[in-house]
C-alpha cells in the first residue's frame, strides 16, 4: 500500500490544519489507519488511530480534544483535523496502515504498522 500524506504547513498558535492521507490505487479496507509525528531529535510518537472494523478512534493524551481522525466513505482517504494548534505540535506528521489481523491490542507503536507514508511538515509559530 502506497500512502501519501499531505496538507502540512506553517500556521500560528491557535490555528488549524487538516492533513490527508491517501492510498494510491487502493482502498484502505482492512487497515487500521494511524497518525504519528516526529519532532527533530525526538522519537516518532503516536497521535491517533481509526480502527477499520468499528470506525472508532483513539488519541494520545497530548492531542485529545483537539485532533480528530476521520475517513471518507470511499475508504480511500483518512484525515487528521488539527485544531487549537500549539508550538508543541510542530513535527513531521506521518500516516501509517496496519493490516487488520484480529489483534485485540490497540496499535499505538511504530512496530504495529506495515506501511508508511512520507511525512508532511507542520510548523506552529508562537
Amino acid at each position: 500500500v502506497l500512502l501519501q500524506a499531505f496538507g502540512g504547513g506553517l500556521v500560528q498558535t491557535g490555528s488549524f490544519l487538516r492533513l490527508s492521507c491517501a492510498a494510491s490505487g487502493k482502498t484502505l479496507l482492512g487497515y487500521n489507519m494511524g497518525w504519528f509525528r516526529q519532532a527533530p531529535g525526538k522519537e516518532r510518537e503516536f497521535v491517533g488511530v481509526i480502527m477499520w472494523s468499528s470506525g472508532r478512534t483513539y488519541y494520545a493524551d497530548s492531542v485529545k480534544g483537539r485532533f480528530t481522525i476521520s475517513r471518507d466513505n470511499a475508504e480511500t482517504t483518512v484525515y487528521l483535523q488539527m485544531n487549537s494548534l500549539k508550538p508543541a505540535d510542530t513535527a513531521a506528521y506521518y500516516c501509517a496502515a496496519e493490516r487488520v489481523r484480529g489483534s485485540l491490542l490497540l496499535p499505538t507503536t511504530v512496530a504495529d504498522y506495515d506501511y508508511w507514508g512520507q511525512g508532511t511538515q507542520v510548523t506552529v509559530s508562537s
